[in-house]
C-alpha cells in the first residue's frame, strides 16, 4: 500500500483526500516511481474544480515529479531500476508515493540537478522553454510582455528572457512582487493595482507596443493583451489563472491590428520522447550554466495539499512550491 491524494468529486480545496491506495504494476512500457518531490502548478486546481475534466473519478492529481525507478515494465528500454529520473506531462498521479506512467513520458535527471529542483522546474521550465524557444521564438532585443512575472512561470521567464537579451515587461500585483520580477531579470514591471498596463506598455515601448504578449492569466487580462500587441504581432494565452477565456470574437483581431493568436500546451510541443528529452535538455543546460536559477519558495507535506493549492490560488506564493511525499 502507498498514500496519495484523490478527489471523487469537483469543487475547492475541501475535496481532496489523503488516502492509502494499491500502485498498480507496470505495464509493459510503463515504470513505476518511487517520487521524492512532487510538483504543484495551476493545472492541478484545473481538475479539481472541473474546469478539465479528468479520465475518471476518483483520480488523484498532479503531472509533475521526480524520483527513482522502482520497477520496469517487460518491454521499457532506455530506463533501469535505480535510474534518476522527471517528468512533467503525465498522466494524473503526481499527488502520491508511487507513480505509475509511460517510459516515454520520463526524462533521464543529470546528478547536478536534485530531486527537489526537478519537481519545482519542470513543468514550468518547460513550459518556459517552449513558449520562449519555440511559440515565439526570440532572438534578442525584442520587448516582450508577459503576464504574473512574479509567479512560478513568470520567474523563469524573466531569467530565460534576460539570458536570451530579451527586454520583459512583467505584471506584477504588488510593489513586493515587482521588487521580485525585477530581481529575476524583468526589465520593467507593471503593478496592475494601480497602473494601467496597456498605458504603460505604450510609454515603455514609444507607442510601438510588442511583437509577443504572453498570458497565462486568461479571463481577466484577455482584452488587456490584444490591446498590448503590435499589429500582426502574436498572443500566446498559455493559461487560465482567473478562468478560461471564452465567447471571442475573431473579428477583434482583425479590429486591433490582424493579430494572431494562439493557445499552446506543453504536450503540443513535448510531441515524442525524443522532443521531451531534448527540450529537458535545454532546460538543464540553463540551470547548469547558471543562466536559470531554481528557488524554491514553499515546500508541503503531501498530505497538506490542499493548503498548498490554496496559497497557490490565492497568490500568495512567489517561487515554486512542491510537495513532499
Amino acid at each position: 500500500m502507498a498514500k496519495r491524494i484523490e478527489f471523487s468529486q469537483h469543487g475547492g480545496s475541501d475535496v481532496l483526500q489523503y488516502r492509502d491506495y494499491q500502485p498498480a504494476a507496470p505495464g509493459p512500457r510503463e515504470v513505476r516511481v518511487a517520487n521524492q518531490a512532487i510538483g504543484l502548478n495551476f493545472i492541478d486546481t484545473y481538475f479539481r474544480s472541473g474546469l478539465y475534466q479528468p479520465p475518471a473519478l476518483p483520480s488523484s492529481l498532479g503531472t509533475e515529479g521526480a524520483g527513482v525507478v522502482e520497477a520496469v515494465g517487460s518491454e521499457v528500454e532506455g530506463f533501469a531500476v535505480g535510474d534518476r529520473v522527471a517528468y512533467a506531462t503525465g498522466p494524473l498521479g503526481a499527488y502520491s508515493e508511487l507513480h505509475v506512467l509511460p517510459a516515454d513520458k520520463l526524462v533521464k535527471l543529470p546528478d547536478s540537478i536534485s530531486f527537489e529542483q526537478a519537481a519545482a522546474v519542470m513543468l514550468k521550465g518547460l513550459t518556459v522553454q517552449y513558449l520562449l524557444r519555440q511559440t515565439y521564438e526570440l532572438k534578442g532585443g525584442e520587448t516582450i510582455l508577459f503576464h504574473a512575472a512574479a509567479g512560478g512561470v513568470g520567474s523563469f521567464a524573466c531569467q530565460w528572457a534576460k539570458a536570451l537579451g530579451v527586454n520583459l515587461i512583467g505584471t506584477v500585483s504588488s510593489a513586493e512582487k515587482a521588487a521580485r520580477a525585477k530581481e529575476q531579470g524583468a526589465w520593467a514591471t507593471i503593478d496592475y493595482s494601480h497602473e494601467n498596463v496597456v498605458q504603460r506598455v505604450l510609454e515603455l515601448t514609444d507607442g510601438a507596443k510588442c511583437p509577443v504578449v504572453y498570458d497565462g492569466v486568461g479571463k481577466d487580462t484577455w482584452a488587456t493583451s490584444l490591446d498590448c500587441v503590435a499589429p500582426r504581432g502574436l498572443l500566446v494565452s498559455f493559461g487560465n489563472a482567473s478562468g478560461a477565456v471564452t465567447g471571442v470574437n475573431l473579428g477583434i483581431l482583425a479590429q486591433k491590428g490582424s493579430l494572431y493568436v494562439t493557445r499552446p500546451t506543453l504536450a503540443g510541443y513535448a510531441t515524442s520522447a525524443q522532443r521531451l528529452q531534448a527540450m529537458a535538455d535545454d532546460l538543464f543546460g540553463m540551470i547548469a550554466s547558471g543562466k536559470l536559477q531554481v528557488e524554491i519558495s514553499n515546500r508541503y507535506a503531501l498530505k497538506d495539499a490542499a493548503a498548498a493549492q490554496d496559497a497557490l490560488s490565492s497568490r500568495q506564493t512567489t517561487g515554486s512550491t512542491i510537495l513532499l511525499p
